[in-house]
């Protein structure tokens, strides 16, 4: 049994980069709602809680609350940012609104050294507030300031409770990994059980329990997720599993031929299915992202159910959903950021008994580390990440064939010259959309008024946070000319500087 971390999630941007930052320490974490009960608590026996950020005030009524109860049992908790707020409130603390917000990059200087492994004056961290513990409760002290906030943490070491104001689990926080480690190891007494390989033995002993001798249909892709799901499942039953690959139309250019190929030198039942036309007239005239998700979404179903009937009696869906899949489609109260095709996209009528997810606790790299484990190649591992809907995201407004050409044109385009270009280091996920807009240009003397394409690419580490990849400027103009010449449709190319947060990687 693994020892658990318990993240409270109070609806903060940056909730699962906390379950990350744990997990990077070989520590079992994962997000509940705050509103999970005392009694559920005492049933999981966490070694420690964290409480997350969030965008309220905990001095109005209607903000997410927590019982005191919980900072009586004895756990080691941690508050972070309104985390950190609620619990000078919830323990006789007063919080305020600050005169003057913090935002970003923030000097503090530590005046204790219970979160670190030494003493030391100034350090760097990342600030996101308006409120701010004005008086601290009883039993606490002040463990460090910055130069507008004079409590930016605070401790009470004897009842093992422990608040920064500001967010070690970002990387601008220079020693935010250094907290992590010493609250999970000095404080809650972790052993860092945590380890891929058990997570293999201990998966497919639970799907060989759960499955026996019935057969299952596994939603394939063709991307990294649904790869090593497909993986773990044929590891476990074996020729009781087929892998279905749809096509919807809305895969990037000669892509389905590749995951045709791809799949066919692998020990599995492999069935492609052509299903463009469906998924073009279900999408007709839907502008509205979230719907047009939950139709692919349901669309798939209907597919993988039309051929299991055909292959015979299947009682499982398998799919490669991972953790954040679920933790951005709304888990309990949180908010949805966007619903997942494979999740909050799912209609409430299945035909399958159940739907299995053997990867539904796990972050990216995670699961690229179960698919080396597994012997996966690595070409298939490292593969550009591309969301399950397709282009239907990266498409503003409507949907039709002409666009899905557009984009599967412009985006071949932009991956040709990237990889020409021989950069050191590639963004982790690029991409071309296109936009809802029209705009004036010429074309050959004649006036044209055609759409305006995006080109976006990222860095990141865990995909829950991104930014921008800065290209080199006469790559992007190459890009640019080349579609402009070559794609027609198109008379005006964008680069997306947007971040994550505040944006997405996808558009929509």
């Amino acid at each position: 049994m693994n020892e658990l971390i318990i993240v409270l999630d109070f609806g903060g941007q940056y909730n699962q980069l906390i379950c990350r930052r744990v997990r990077e320490e070989n520590v079992y974490a994962e997000i509940y709602p705050y509103s999970l009960s005392i009694d559920k608590i005492k049933e999981l026996n966490p070694k420690g809680i964290i409480l997350t950020g969030g965008p309220n005030s905990v001095y109005e009524d209607e903000s997410p609350k927590c019982s005191k109860e919980l900072f009586e049992l004895g756990i080691p908790v941690l508050g972070i940012c309104y985390g950190a707020q609620l619990m000078a409130h919830c323990l006789g603390g007063k919080v305020s609104s600050a005169v003057k917000s913090e935002y970003g990059n923030t000097s503090i200087e530590f005046k204790d050294n219970s979160l670190f492994n030494d003493s030391f004056g100034e350090t760097i961290v990342w600030m996101s507030h308006t409120d701010y513990i004005a008086e601290i409760p009883e039993g606490f002290e002040i463990t460090s300031s910055s130069k507008d906030c004079a409590v930016a943490s605070m401790a009470n070491k004897q009842n093992k409770l422990y608040a920064t104001q500001f967010h070690p689990e970002v990387v601008h926080s220079q020693r935010g990994k250094e907290i992590f480690h010493n609250f999970l190891f000095n404080i809650c007494e972790c052993c860092a059980t945590w380890k891929m390989s058990d997570f293999i033995d201990e998966k497919i002993r639970e799907i060989k329990n759960k499955v026996g001798n019935q057969k299952c249909l596994c939603a394939l892709s063709g991307g990294v997720d649904s790869s090593v799901a497909a993986a773990l499942m044929s590891k476990a039953i074996g020729n009781n599993l087929t892998c279905v690959f749809v096509d919807h139309g809305l895969l990037r250019k000669n892509e389905a031929d590749e995951v045709e190929n791809t799949f066919k030198n692998f020990d599995l039942n492999f069935v492609k299915v052509d299903a463009a036309n469906r998924f073009y007239e279900k999408l007709n005239g839907i502008t509205e992202p979230e719907q047009k998700r939950k139709i692919i979404g349901e669309e798939f179903i209907r597919v993988f159910e039309e051929e299991a009937n055909k292959l015979g009696s299947i009682d499982f869906l398998v799919q490669g959903t991972i953790y954040p899949d679920v933790v951005e489609s709304g888990v309990g109260e949180a908010q949805t950021i966007k619903s997942h095709h494979n999740v909050g996209g799912l209609p409430d009528n299945l035909n399958f008994k159940e739907i299995i997810e053997p990867l539904n606790l796990l972050f990216k790299d995670e699961v690229r580390n179960v698919g080396k484990q597994l012997g996966l190649p690595d070409k298939l591992i490292n593969r550009q990440p591309f969301p399950g809907p397709g282009l239907g995201i990266r498409i503003v407004g409507e949907i039709n064939a002409e666009k899905v050409k557009i984009v599967q044109d412009a985006d071949a385009i932009y991956r040709e010259e990237i990889e020409k270009y021989g950069l050191n280091i590639l963004p982790n996920q690029y991409y071309a959309a296109l936009t809802n807009t029209k705009t004036v240009g010429v074309k050959g003397d004649f006036r044209s008024y055609e759409y305006a394409l995006v080109l976006r690419a990222v860095t990141t580490d865990d995909f829950m946070t991104a930014d921008v990849y800065e290209f080199p400027w006469d790559l992007l103009k190459k890009i640019s000319n080349r579609i402009l010449n070559e794609v027609k449709g198109i008379n005006r190319v964008f680069y997306d500087c947007t971040a994550k947060p505040p944006g997405t990687i996808e558009l929509e």
